[in-house]
């Protein structure tokens, strides 16, 4: 089979996959290739979708998956696609409560409260209804309440391809902290207005 045809499976595989992306195992076992011919592939695509001003995808790694994105400099056309009239953004409670989940996850909605001083009920299910928490396990102890986490969505929004990415906060104040989260998730903010 010809590399031009290889690579053609592999932008349909990767077009399929959507959001999900594929992992590097993923697509050696669908194509049944090696890593290093996988690899390859990857390479040659992503560098032909980067030099050919004339496409509007490219190929990108995040949380260890391989996806199609599209190209930063469509981003405007993109924006005006996607708008819609309504709110969509997240409310500072959600803001508050998805930084507290990011840096100190696992964490349980009791934790959650203490440190914002206000119930999380309706903040959480907003998170988990948009698919940026999920509910990592229980914790140990009376009740076994549930412990929350960020998601493979959530690092795919930040583009981050691991959580050791995420701002480190300095431990001065915790107003200082709220600071520094605030300032990493107002491009949330931004984003879903």
């Amino acid at each position: 089979m010809s590399e031009s045809k290889y690579k053609g499976i592999l932008e349909s595989l990767l077009f399929a996959a959507g959001d999900e992306g594929l992992s590097l195992k993923q697509i050696c076992d669908t194509m049944a290739i090696t890593k290093e011919k996988a690899i390859h592939l990857i390479d040659q695509l992503q560098t032909e979708y980067e030099n050919d001003s004339n496409r509007g995808i490219t190929l990108i790694a995040l949380a260890e998956t391989y996806q199609l994105a599209t190209k930063r400099e469509f981003a405007d056309y993109l924006k005006k696609l996607v708008e819609a009239p309504g709110p969509s953004s997240l409310s500072q409670a959600g803001l508050e409560t998805l930084a507290i989940i990011a840096y100190k996850q696992p964490i349980t909605r009791v934790e959650i409260e203490e440190i914002r001083g206000v119930k999380t009920e309706r903040p959480l299910q907003t998170l988990l209804s948009r698919g940026l928490i999920q509910e990592m396990g229980r914790a140990e102890g009376t009740g076994r309440a549930i412990l929350y986490g960020t998601t493979k969505e959530f690092l795919d929004y930040f583009g981050l391809s691991e959580l050791d990415e995420l701002p480190e906060l300095s431990l001065q104040t915790d107003e200082d902290a709220e600071d520094e989260a605030e300032l990493f998730f107002s491009s949330f903010k931004e984003e879903t207005e």
